[in-house]
């Protein structure tokens, strides 16, 4: 890989890292903190948060028909996402340890704790559990999608591709068969960003 590829892609990492900080703490002086693994709102922060909370019965009368009527819908792919939760687990336990591929930690993507706050009514709790799981899969399947396209398939395309992984920016050059060639075997276990990520502990 060229050098100045390789400076950018640390770049990115880094970039990524910062980003993630800021997401995750857009405020200095949090309401609450996290103990065990969960966030605690001081009594007083509860207390404004159940003052908050936007009556269910008075959401779904507020709501219009084809809102209702759509719900369902919606609802309904937890059937498809949880059986591709269940299928790229399995894929990966199996076949990863096979390939020498590190396995993506399912709980740094699927995360739900926002039906924990008191603020929310039962029905926006629901929708906060639904959310943050489907979106915390598919993020996930796509950390593991993007690892085998890695070690099988390191070639970028020839047209633009929206949305593509950054894993991709690694790979050779559509129709550069002599580099593919010469670099595939290295290719496949280039995965040291991800040693880099881990070993890096991000600051308060």
């Amino acid at each position: 890989m060229d050098k100045h590829l390789g400076s950018l892609l640390e770049e990115i990492h880094e970039l990524e890292r910062v980003v993630e900080q800021k997401i995750q703490q857009t405020k200095k002086n949090l309401p609450f903190e996290i103990q065990n693994g969960r966030a605690v709102f001081r009594p007083e922060v509860r207390k404004q948060h159940r003052a908050l909370v936007r009556h269910a019965l008075k959401m779904l009368r507020e709501s219009s028909f084809l809102m209702i009527a759509t719900a369902p819908v919606i609802y309904s792919l937890i059937i498809p996402i949880s059986l591709l939760d269940l299928f790229v687990t399995v894929y990966q336990r199996v076949c990863f340890p096979v390939y020498q591929i590190p396995l993506v930690k399912r709980s740094e993507y699927v995360v739900i704790d926002r039906h924990l706050l008191s603020y929310l009514n039962v029905i926006e709790k629901f929708n906060c559990v639904y959310c943050g799981y489907s979106n915390g899969v598919l993020a996930y399947a796509r950390e593991i999608a993007s690892r085998t396209e890695q070690y099988w398939c390191p070639i970028k395309h020839a047209k633009h591709v929206k949305g593509c992984h950054k894993r991709q920016c690694m790979f050779c050059d559509f129709g550069d068969a002599e580099a593919f060639r010469s670099g595939y075997v290295e290719l496949r276990s280039r995965f040291a960003d991800l040693e880099a990520a881990e070993a890096i502990v991000p600051s308060d």
